[in-house]
């Protein structure tokens, strides 16, 4: 492992570098990248966003936006870039398999790479982690790295707050979730100060729904809501005709599992989605309930206690089957 010292000597002088995240980026992992991005563009460095897909419409105004490169557009060209990087910031994810069709090419690249998340059991592909799974955010944990790893504070521009507030807000649901510590509002604090302008951020993320978006989630609030009140438990479970019928694009599901938690006596949510290859599920809970111990359990995936997520190649109706044969197993607590 590389030891801050040693990071800061290769970030001494100008390098070839590239920056990635999840696939399906969403507000934490497109703003902590293109925080990086900006941040290491003002130390002279050249510097590549690559991404291994598309991402919501509702962050396509993000400072940097237009310089972000999506893998699968041009992979020749993203390829030789992530074999020719000196060092490769991966960010918001802890193993590789989450970057999708990137995997080989990051894997076989003989950059430095630098790993900055808040998921659980890193996979240990880096040569630097900064990692922390209480930390509310990937974007917390960029600032703290830029301002206390790096001692660089002063390099904070408001585009970098920008995108460092959208990251920690997105993540926090708009700052209501238990992650949200003093600590995290002391840094939203700061980030106001250096020039993120919160209510812009709020209204570009949160009130930019397409006219498809708002009828599609009046139609799963009508007809695909199921509340199991034995389980205190709320479910929607998506077909690929509904997805079709309203002409669902990315980032289009996004929130749609809280409406199910924010029903009163709720404990667990469910969003259940038929993305034709793979279905995809979304779990978040109140309190202790570990989504992450079923999403890592039954559906190939993981998270945190409060929110995770998962897949399965099973046919939609099994994967709902299987989900609430799972409730019995966690009936004490989800009812206690």
């Amino acid at each position: 492992m590389f030891t801050p010292e040693a990071l800061k000597g290769e970030l001494a002088k100008p390098k070839h570098i590239v920056v990635t995240t999840h696939h399906k980026p969403d507000g934490d992992a497109l703003g902590s990248s293109l925080a990086i991005y900006h941040w290491l563009k003002t130390k002279g460095h050249c510097v590549h966003v690559i991404v291994p897909s598309d991402f919501p419409a509702f962050l396509d105004w993000m400072p940097g936006r237009s310089d972000i490169r999506i893998y699968t557009e041009d992979k020749a060209a993203n390829d030789a870039l992530i074999g020719g990087a000196e060092l490769i910031f991966c960010l918001d994810f802890n193993g590789l398999p989450r970057i999708h069709a990137m995997e080989e090419a990051v894997k076989q690249a003989t950059g430095i790479k630098v790993m900055i998340d808040h998921h659980l059991e890193p996979e240990g592909f880096d040569d630097y982690r900064h990692w922390d799974s209480q930390a509310a955010a990937s974007a917390q944990l960029v600032y703290d790295f830029i301002v206390n790893v790096m001692s660089d504070h002063a390099a904070i521009t408001s585009d970098i707050a920008t995108c460092l507030y959208t990251g920690i807000m997105t993540d926090t649901g708009s700052f209501r979730f238990q992650t949200t510590t003093p600590s995290v509002h002391l840094i939203i604090a700061d980030l106001i100060t250096l020039g993120a302008k919160n209510w812009l951020i709020h209204e570009a993320v949160y009130n930019s729904y397409s006219e498809n978006r708002l009828k599609f989630l009046g139609f799963c609030l009508l007809n695909r809501l199921e509340v199991l009140h034995e389980y205190r438990t709320a479910l929607f479970s998506i077909s690929r005709q509904d997805l079709n019928r309203f002409q669902i694009t990315t980032g289009d599901t996004e929130g749609l599992v809280n409406y199910a938690l924010a029903i009163s006596g709720m404990k667990l949510a469910a969003l259940i989605v038929d993305r034709t290859e793979q279905v995809k599920l979304s779990l978040r809970s109140i309190g202790e309930f570990p989504c992450n111990e079923v999403c890592k359990k039954y559906f190939n995936g993981g998270g945190h206690r409060n929110a995770a997520g998962g897949n399965s190649h099973d046919p939609l109706d099994k994967v709902i089957a299987t989900f609430k044969s799972i409730l019995p197993e966690y009936k004490t607590l989800l009812t206690t």
